[in-house]
């Protein structure tokens, strides 16, 4: 989940660069001028929402298969936890495809003199790219990163069970 918030700060943060609008409502209509900036924050915006093959997916579920698994919790608290984690994950949509469907369809409020102004260069597209190979990696391979971590978890856990 990292990486996507990582991304999705630093999209905003260009957004931001190029028009120097805070708001919601003043913004809209920048599907069309930034398209390489609309993919990437479009596929951000997606891997928040814990789709399969993104690594929020992942995330998502080793939550839940460790309330799950945990002898630690009682039957009531594992439920309650994963009443809140679902409410979670109910309102994350609702606010991702909402703010995607304002920034990039909406109503378009601003005027801008020049195309270089929408321009997304290499900077952009370097950051963009170095930020969505591993989303995509952990969420198609998570074995990776788990096989970094495996002898520290185990010895994590043999003393506390």
């Amino acid at each position: 989940m990292g990486f996507i918030i990582i991304g999705i700060g630093s999209i905003s943060g260009t957004g931001y660069d190029r028009l120097r609008l805070l708001y919601l409502e003043q913004m809209g209509g920048m599907a069309i001028p930034m398209p390489k900036i609309f993919t990437v924050f479009s596929i951000l915006s997606m891997a928040s929402l814990a789709l399969p093959g993104m690594s929020g997916f992942v995330a998502e579920l080793m939550i839940f298969f460790g309330i799950l698994t945990s002898q630690k919790y009682l039957l009531m608290t594992k439920i309650l936890i994963i009443f809140l984690n679902t409410i979670g994950i109910i309102i994350t949509p609702i606010y991702s495809l909402s703010m995607l469907r304002q920034m990039f369809y909406g109503y378009k409020l601003f005027n801008t003199p020049n195309s270089y102004f929408f321009y997304s260069g290499p900077r952009e597209l370097f950051i963009s790219i170095s930020i969505l190979i591993p989303v995509i990696g952990i969420g198609i391979y998570p074995d990776f990163i788990f096989s970094f971590s495996v002898d520290k978890v185990e010895a994590i856990l043999s003393n506390f069970f």
